[in-house]
């Protein structure tokens, strides 16, 4: 039976103990409630930065070989990510070895020695480098959207920063954002698997027990405001169009993200969801669609993403465009609405047995304000009708949150073709 123990230490620490005894593993993750959002002005990249500059060693482990030398020494593999709002470090362990995990990762967190970063300059520019065609342009649609969506604020930012600001990061700049934003206030750590939550706890304090710090600063807030279509056209040389279609979005706090969640479903859900109908199964003009739900504090976006040849570009978006107009005037259909759920509910059950979800739903929940069980999540995406989603969509696609990317060889005739679907889009609405 999965069970959820938190506590606060004295410094400000937020831990999280969630157990599943019917498991043979654990797993420890160490947030940080900073990320892309939250990097200093000309330094973009560098919450990404640190992260990859933690594995390259620290005062007990010379080297990022030693690190993972005694990783895996605990059945552990480490791993990171930086995304807008966070940073996260991870580890499957053994759960003989909890213990020994918290100490590896107190080790990383506040006692690494910021060395190598010229080579890791050089790791991440090649990171960077393939979002990037032969002109030096951004190629990636993800990133584009979110320029489109939040200019000039560092949500509209590459979470991996530009090739001139990675360059320009020093060790000093390093240390300060460690300084600033590593403080046990702004932390969380979670195990979730098989563990004994008493020794758990006991073993973070005694090695996050020194840890201290003030507040970090608060992070600007983006502007929520758009009041007409915004559309961007890149070229490269690609046999494809990438397209992705962003929808200003809701902020993590609103009430309107389960029936999100199940859009997300309805429209790109898997082989009988709607896009994949339309654009794969009917038309043939894709090989998958994908969809993606973004919410932050205070904005939020909803994406469409897809490949597709560049003669097929203007009838992929006037489908698109089609499927989510209908979604927004016209009620679905009951049957659809139950299978949708019943696909959801089952993703739920099937989730309590992974670890990563459940340090990710109770942890990442708590250090974000917003844990839920899955009960919880149950009983409101029951509730949600059909009224509901029309209505959810009818605020989501107006057209004057629609954010389109593409970027590929496509054709001036096509892009012409794509912005008078966009301007017809408004009509009737």
């Amino acid at each position: 039976m999965l069970s959820c123990t938190s506590k606060v230490l004295p410094n400000g620490l937020r831990l999280v103990s969630v157990r599943m005894p019917h498991l043979h593993t654990a797993e420890i993750a160490i947030y940080i409630k900073a990320g892309g959002r939250n990097d200093t002005a000309g330094k973009s990249g560098i919450s990404h930065f640190l992260e990859h500059m933690l594995f390259r060693g620290s005062a007990e482990f010379a080297s990022s070989l030693e690190l993972e030398i005694a990783f895996e020494a605990i059945g552990g593999s480490v791993n990171a990510a930086t995304d807008e709002e966070t940073t996260c470090y991870f580890s499957r362990v053994h759960p003989q070895h909890m213990g020994t995990g918290v100490k590896l990762f107190s080790s990383m967190l506040l006692h690494p020695t910021l060395a190598g970063i010229e080579i890791e300059k050089r790791i991440i520019t090649e990171e960077a480098l393939e979002d990037i065609n032969e002109r030096g342009e951004e190629t990636n649609p993800g990133n584009l959207a979110s320029k489109l969506l939040w200019p000039g604020h560092p949500l509209g930012t590459p979470t991996i920063g530009y090739l001139d600001s990675i360059k320009g990061i020093t060790g000093e700049d390093l240390r300060e954002y460690l300084a600033t934003f590593y403080v046990p206030g702004n932390a969380l750590i979670v195990a979730a698997g098989r563990h004994d939550t008493g020794e758990f706890f006991a073993a973070c304090e005694e090695s996050f027990a020194g840890w201290q710090g003030g507040p970090p600063p608060a992070p600007v807030p983006a502007s929520d405001q758009q009041d007409e279509p915004r559309s961007l056209f890149v070229k490269d040389s690609d046999s494809q169009v990438n397209l992705q279609i962003a929808f200003r979005g809701f902020a993590r706090p609103d009430r309107r993200l389960m029936a999100l969640r199940l859009i997300r479903r309805i429209l790109c859900g898997g082989g009988t969801s709607r896009l994949h109908l339309t654009l794969r199964e009917k038309l043939g003009i894709v090989y998958s669609v994908d969809a993606s739900l973004s919410a932050y504090e205070e904005t939020g976006a909803f994406a469409i993403e897809l490949a597709t040849a560049p003669e097929n570009l203007v009838l992929a978006v006037s489908e698109v465009l089609s499927e989510v107009k209908t979604l927004a005037f016209v009620d679905m259909d009951e049957a659809e609405l139950s299978r949708v759920k019943e696909g959801y509910f089952y993703d739920l059950e099937y989730s309590a047995d992974s670890t990563y979800e459940m340090q990710v739903r109770y942890g990442w929940g708590e250090l974000m304000g917003m844990v839920r069980t899955l009960e919880e999540d149950r009983i409101e995406a029951a509730a949600i009708d059909a009224a509901a989603i029309r209505e959810t969509c009818h605020a989501l696609f107006q057209p004057a949150n629609v954010n389109l990317v593409a970027v590929g060889p496509w054709k001036a005739g096509a892009k012409r073709a794509v912005e008078k679907l966009i301007k017809e889009y408004k009509k009737g609405w």
